[in-house]
């Protein structure tokens, strides 16, 4: 989205007129939505600094801008090298403590910009302007203040803002960047935030949880919940998948969160009692897991939120008994759907699913982001996976990857699965060699059909680390890899 010239904007009466101008303007790739009192209010604004500005009919301005995928709004932004200028709009009845609250909110994302940064409000049905001072007060403002204010800025950047707002700028995982999740360097969305709301609420149920596909945000909200909970209560974390030096770090700062992992012979051993049990990955849960959870939870009366993934992507068949039908069918659960994919970009997620299920609505026609490469045999895959671990790609494997393969990733990142839960990688490669098939109904199987090898699902949740880029090394399997070119260029 491209900055504007809102003085030639608000030239326009006719709302439909002036919606079709701004997308033509601004390059959006649909059309805004404007009511009246924002076209009155923004013609009001222009007005006022056009009466102590004489270049003010001249400034362009990112109006009207919404932060990909985290649901933030701002009204006008105006950026720079060097500053960044926020000011939103409104027509009257807002206090000055929602003001203020705004204003505070907008400095904590563009502070990720690294610039000098300034924040008003105007308030057109009181004709009023407010500024956000630098020690986090609002106080009036007057329209020569910000006249000067926009003569100092200069020139602004007028390019693509998406490129300015990243979500990888805001976006933490606490077993990624544990040291960002402690200082609280982290937001939620707003999506996030009502099902915190909702947790909270219902802290007298005895099971909640919220489900949603890989890169939705689940653990760092699960942490933010025990966080919040732990501040007057002593509460315990049951993690689920590997034992990492990042959740050691977390254990040993959180004074009043404990962690617990499964002991090797796949039971938990917890000494001690707590006030809450959180448990993160639960799709990886059994049937003994579950029992000695719900036997600490009626022994402490204490309330029990879990998280876990959604795997409707792949077939029921190998996902096993799945812990997320065990989960559901808890008594009196109540779950959530987190549905935004805040981490994982949507071209490499619909390329997932259709990975899992080639019957899956295809609605892309080009994955610029994703790279198949066909091997013959382990050797050759070896050679082609040294080459794209060169790219930077991190080699997610499991135990069933030839070992000449194997071998050939010593001089690249080379991670198991199991370690890869939880965190997240700019850029993947996975091996899918010849016991991979696709069932009549256009499934990924594992020939074997054995539940318990789980390949599909090791391979579903691998390919879900990546944040940016996908290859795919397919070896010995030309079937497979027809089926998967024609997804990428159907």
């Amino acid at each position: 989205m491209k900055a504007i010239n809102i003085y030639s904007l608000t030239r326009i009466n006719d709302p439909a007129l002036l919606s079709k101008l701004e997308r033509q303007l601004s390059g959006r790739s649909g059309h805004l939505k404007i009511k009246a009192w924002e076209t009155e209010g923004l013609r009001a604004f222009c007005s006022h600094l056009a009466l102590v500005y004489e270049a003010a009919a001249g400034l362009k301005f990112y109006y009207s801008f919404s932060m990909p995928k985290l649901g933030k709004e701002f009204d006008l932004l105006r950026i720079n090298d060097e500053y960044a200028v926020n000011i939103e709009l409104k027509s009257g009845n807002v206090s000055d403590d929602a003001i203020l609250r705004q204003l505070v909110q907008n400095r904590y994302y563009i502070s990720a910009l690294e610039r000098n940064m300034v924040f008003y409000t105007y308030i057109s049905g009181t004709d009023r302007l407010v500024r956000l001072t630098n020690s986090g007060r609002l106080i009036g403002a007057d329209w020569n203040e910000l006249a000067d204010v926009l003569k100092r800025q200069g020139d602004c950047s007028t390019t693509d803002i998406e490129e300015l707002f990243k979500e990888e700028r805001y976006l933490i995982s606490p077993l990624t960047d544990p040291a960002r999740f402690l200082r609280q360097d982290y937001f939620l969305t707003s999506q996030q935030r009502d099902i915190k709301k909702q947790i909270l609420k219902h802290m007298d149920v005895q099971y909640q949880g919220f489900t949603g596909f890989p890169g939705t945000g689940k653990t760092i909200l699960l942490y933010d919940i025990a966080m919040q909970i732990s501040r007057r209560d002593r509460v315990c974390v049951f993690h689920l998948g590997p034992h990492t030096a990042e959740l050691e770090e977390l254990n040993r700062r959180l004074k009043r969160i404990d962690f617990f992992y499964l002991r090797e012979d796949g039971t938990l051993n917890v000494p001690g009692k707590y006030s809450a049990i959180f448990v993160d990955e639960g799709h990886r849960i059994d049937r003994s897991i579950m029992k000695s959870i719900r036997e600490y939870a009626a022994e402490w009366k204490a309330p029990v939120i879990i998280s876990y993934d959604r795997e409707d992507a792949i077939h029921e068949e190998e996902t096993g008994e799945g812990g997320a039908v065990m989960i559901e069918a808890l008594p009196g659960f109540i779950r959530h759907r987190l549905t935004n994919r805040i981490r994982l970009n949507s071209e490499l997620s619909a390329f997932i699913r259709c990975v899992m299920w080639l019957g899956e609505k295809n609605h892309r026609s080009l994955y610029p982001s994703v790279t198949l490469v066909y091997a013959a045999d382990a050797g050759e895959a070896g050679i082609q996976l040294k080459y794209l671990q060169a790219e930077g790609y991190v080699f997610i494997s499991d135990a069933a990857v030839p070992a000449d393969v194997s071998g050939s990733a010593d001089e690249g990142v080379r991670i198991e699965v199991t370690e890869a839960a939880c965190k997240e990688y700019d850029d993947v490669v996975m091996l899918m060699d010849d016991s991979f098939i696709y069932d009549d109904h256009g499934y990924l199987r594992h020939a074997a059909q054995d539940p318990a090898d789980q390949r599909v699902r090791r391979l579903f949740h691998g390919l879900s680390r990546a944040k940016k880029r996908v290859a795919l090394l397919i070896c010995n399997n030309p079937e497979v890899f027809k089926a998967l070119l024609n997804v990428i260029q159907h």
